[in-house]
């Protein structure tokens, strides 16, 4: 099955990078253009929690609904219940490395269907494509917290 994971540092304590992440736009901050989301009902994060959206990729729309489980101030892991790959489950880790600066940790694993949507997850969610969305998402999270800078 395959796996991605990247890290990251950002100059901001836990309980903000915690803050950012159950903000409900926060999907839409750290998505990179030119992919459009779409928010159709995402719920506040919390265990148990449903977040239903569509990630518009030019044309091709990317339905998806995440479930969210293990959700605490140390991260969560948002898990494909209905979407475009057979499997998807994303686990953010935050680690407080001093009272300014925490680290994010990102690990997915993921698996392909068969068929069209397994051709289109194989392109989209290459491990190239994949580091260019992550590479992007913290630059993101990084502009977002910026305040906390010391």
């Amino acid at each position: 099955m395959p796996a991605f994971s990247y890290y990251f540092t950002v100059r901001a304590p836990l309980q903000a990078v915690c803050d950012f992440h159950h903000d409900t736009s926060a999907l839409k901050k750290l998505t990179p253009p030119p992919t459009i989301v779409q928010l159709i009902d995402i719920e506040p994060l919390r265990e148990g929690s449903v977040s239903k959206f569509t990630l518009w990729v030019g044309p091709l729309p990317l339905r998806w609904t995440a479930l969210h489980r293990n959700v605490s101030l140390h991260g969560f892991t948002d898990i494909q219940i209905a979407g475009p790959a057979k499997k998807w489950e994303h686990t953010h880790t935050f680690i407080s490395l001093s009272q300014k600066i925490t680290e994010i940790r990102e690990q997915i694993e993921y698996e392909h269907k068969s068929g069209f949507w397994g051709i289109v997850t194989r392109l989209l969610f290459s491990k190239p494509n994949l580091t260019l969305m992550f590479t992007y998402r913290k630059l993101a999270t990084r502009w977002y917290l910026r305040s906390f800078k010391t």
